[in-house]
């Protein structure tokens, strides 16, 4: 018999740039497995249409029912854990995944859902009646929190900035890694592109390090004036070290280079120490808009 690993789903249910018949926008489901490092696609996508009286907790719960019944017909597993990177519509989804079994994880590691819907922005409602083309005004800018410092129990001992090739990157889901978040790469990557990145050394809690990291639901690397800091899970911001001058400029640099030829590609990795060859912790990261 065969057991099928539970897999995570990633989940966007908002409005889209479509004014229907009625004079109200579209609203739409999107749903799609997170992909393996060994997945170059989904294994699973579900897309439905939602009138736009019928904005509630009540239909997406009989939607989600509809698609983890879909999946069982293609014979999938049912989700073990549904991201949902929209913080407008976490309490919805909260609501309908109550009592489906499903954990709910406020998160913007949502790589493929985001790609998606941005390839769906590009070439599919621009084709449907009633889009609307143009500009549209933007969202109110968040207010960005302060980054935290990590906690104590979270800190690494040294950490150090390093560089992998997409090629090397390509291999991660055959190394050996305690915790680990990995995906399939861009397709149209070259595999000589650099992706940066840092590594955390932890020592002896390297691997509790790794566990708490998880937790967090890392996102992306940024530079916020002389600070490296961590993005995670919907808002948060940990702060990981304060940096010189010139460490800044290199570091802007990479992270600039990394959107401009390698789809915003970054990672995070824990391990003991320099030497160690093993990953306590390795996550992939990706520099995406959050709206």
């Amino acid at each position: 018999m065969t057991v099928l690993t539970a897999p995570d789903w990633e989940l966007d249910y908002y409005a889209r740039p479509i004014v229907e018949a009625d004079g109200k926008k579209r609203w739409e489901l999107l749903i799609c497995s997170t992909p393996t490092a060994l997945e170059q696609e989904p294994a699973f996508r579900w897309v439905q249409t939602c009138p736009a009286g019928s904005v509630n907790s009540i239909w997406l719960r009989e939607a989600l029912e509809q698609a983890i019944a879909a999946a069982a017909e293609a014979g999938l597993a049912r989700p073990r854990r549904l991201r949902c990177w929209r913080g407008a519509m976490r309490t919805m989804v909260q609501r309908a995944a109550e009592g489906l079994g499903v954990e709910l994880i406020p998160s913007r590691r949502c790589y493929s859902l985001v790609n998606w819907l941005q390839q769906r922005e590009r070439s599919v409602y621009p084709q449907e009646e009633g889009y609307l083309a143009g500009p549209l005004a933007p969202p109110a800018e968040p207010i960005r929190p302060v980054p935290l410092p990590l906690p104590e129990a979270a800190r690494g001992e040294s950490w150090a900035w390093a560089l992998l090739t997409a090629g090397e990157l390509a291999d991660a889901g055959q190394w050996e890694i305690d915790f680990a978040g990995l995906g399939p790469l861009p397709q149209e990557l070259d595999a000589a592109a650099a992706i940066p990145g840092i590594r955390l050394f932890g020592g002896a809690r390297a691997l509790a390090i790794a566990g708490w990291l998880a937790g967090l639901e890392p996102v992306r690397l940024e530079i916020s004036g002389r600070q490296l800091v961590l993005e995670a899970g919907l808002d948060d911001r940990w702060l990981l070290s304060d940096l010189d001058a010139e460490a800044t400029t290199a570091a802007v640099t990479a992270l600039q280079a990394a959107r401009e030829a390698a789809a915003g590609l970054q990672f995070l990795a824990v391990q003991e120490g320099p030497s160690d060859r093993r990953f306590t912790g390795f996550w992939m990261l990706q520099d995406l808009p959050d709206s």
